[in-house]
């Protein structure tokens, strides 16, 4: 009983920390490229759709290696700014791991 108790204990600690990182990511998605991203990144903000913003759910965005999309977002693509310097390296990791949700 005591171990069932301490194995939830662990797996509801373990949880939390998941959603409390994926909350993390979805606040630094919102703030920094929900501008032009939108909200769900399917680009469909006045600003994306006068850029042409490719939907982060599309396939050809998500066939992308994690390598790709942290150079994009660290060193600007076309029309998107750098954003190096005003993001640090867990964000850099937290925005990569978040456009890969919104391709779930």
């Amino acid at each position: 009983m005591k171990t069932q108790i301490i194995t939830a204990l662990l797996l509801l600690s373990t949880a939390t920390s998941v959603l409390a990182a994926d909350n993390q990511a979805k606040d630094v998605f919102t703030a920094k490229c929900g501008i032009c991203h939108g909200a769900d990144g399917a680009g469909k903000t006045a600003i994306g759709k006068n850029l042409k913003i490719r939907d982060f759910h599309l396939p050809d965005v998500q066939k992308q290696s994690d390598a790709d999309l942290r150079e994009i977002i660290l060193n600007g693509k076309n029309k998107m700014p750098a954003f190096k310097g005003k993001v640090t390296e867990a964000q850099v990791n937290d925005l990569v791991a978040y456009v890969r949700t919104l391709g779930k």
